[in-house]
Formats: C-alpha cells, structure tokens, sequence
C-alpha cells in the first residue's frame, strides 16, 4: 500500500510541480499539501486521473493553529474505492484569505465547507450558499477556533410559553469536571468491575 502511496505522490509532484508543496507517508497514509489557489486543480487531478480515481470525498475539516502566520489547515480527505486508498491533502489559510471552493468538482462538498466556515470562520470563493449551519442564526464568532470563549455569548431557543424566539446566556449543563489522569489499575482509590478477578490470580 505505501508504494501505491509513493506512487500518487510522485505522479501528483510530476502533473501537478506548482500545486504540490510537499508530500507524507505516516502510519500508511499520503499527505499532501498544496498551494491554497491550486486545490481545485489537485482535486480534480485526484478524481479524474486514471492512475488515481479518488472519486469519493469523505470530509473537509479544518486545525487552527494561532500563533502561526497561515493560521487555519484546510484538511481534504478523499477516497479510491478502485485502488482501495485513501489520500488527505493539507492547504494552508490565512486568517485574511478566501480559499476556492469545489463544490463544482464534488458536490457534496456544499455542507463541509459551510461547516468550515461555521466552525473557523474561512470563507470560499464560488461557494453556492455559504452561510452558517450548525450554530444559530446570529451567532458571533466561530467555536471551533481555540481563541473561541466557553462564556459570554448568548443561544437562540424557541420558547413555548412566550411563542416567539428568545436569547439567553449560555448555560452550561454540566460543571467542569477535574481529573486526576491517574491510571485506575495504578492508585485509584476504587475498583472497577472486573479487578476482583486480577487479584483473585
């Protein structure tokens, strides 16, 4: 499997010198990352390449990474039923930048990149209806982003006995838990079913 891998890579760098910055193998999966502009032409590369056939998308996600110039990771992961690989590319974004949308390449990509933008705040260019969809409508800020506060901002509910929407401050339902990240089989004070057996040996 790593040599098909290698394979994809060395092809993608050969097609593709001005899109592939650089290329992974770990853990038996290819990474790529591409030039932000580029995406759409690695892409579609990637699905319409007989070699490739990465016809199935399967997610976009993003890492946030603050203290970095490039601030946000757009993560694409695509599949191969016919060669059976899977294959991720990487582009980075800056906090100020638009990224191109391929929703014309793979439609399905609609909802993950409105999850992106929802959740990061990174926006795409060409992207059909680009608006939130997981948070509530007029909510500020973006939750995933690890400057995102856990207090402060208000959430939208609809209230039976008023009829209408009303906003509220955020309420969390459970306290903070702390842990003591000690492992129970090494000075935890209780036993957990199944540990009788252990000392019964």
């Amino acid at each position: 499997m790593s040599e098909a891998l290698a394979e994809i890579a060395v092809l993608m760098e050969a097609r593709l010198p001005e899109a592939v910055i650089s290329h992974e193998i770990a853990v038996g999966e290819l990474t790529v990352m591409v030039a932000l502009d580029k995406i759409p032409d690695a892409v579609k590369f990637l699905r319409d390449d007989p070699s490739c056939q990465f016809t199935t998308m399967i997610d976009i996600t993003g890492v946030d990474w603050p203290a970095r110039e490039q601030r946000f990771d757009l993560v694409y992961h695509f599949l191969s039923m016919r060669q059976n690989l899977r294959i991720r590319l990487k582009a980075r974004v800056r906090e100020d930048e638009i990224a191109p949308s391929i929703t014309d390449i793979h439609p399905c990509a609609d909802w993950f990149e409105r999850e992106v933008f929802d959740m990061y705040g990174v926006l795409f260019s060409g992207h059909p209806d680009l608006r939130r969809i997981l948070t509530d409508y007029g909510f500020r800020g973006h939750p995933l982003r690890k400057d995102f506060p856990t207090t402060g901002y208000v959430e939208v509910r609809y209230d039976e006995e008023a009829k209408r929407v009303v906003y509220e401050p955020v309420k969390l339902t459970q306290d903070y838990r702390q842990f003591d990240f000690m492992s129970p089989w090494e000075g935890a004070e209780y036993i957990l079913p199944g540990d009788q057996k252990a000392e019964a040996k």
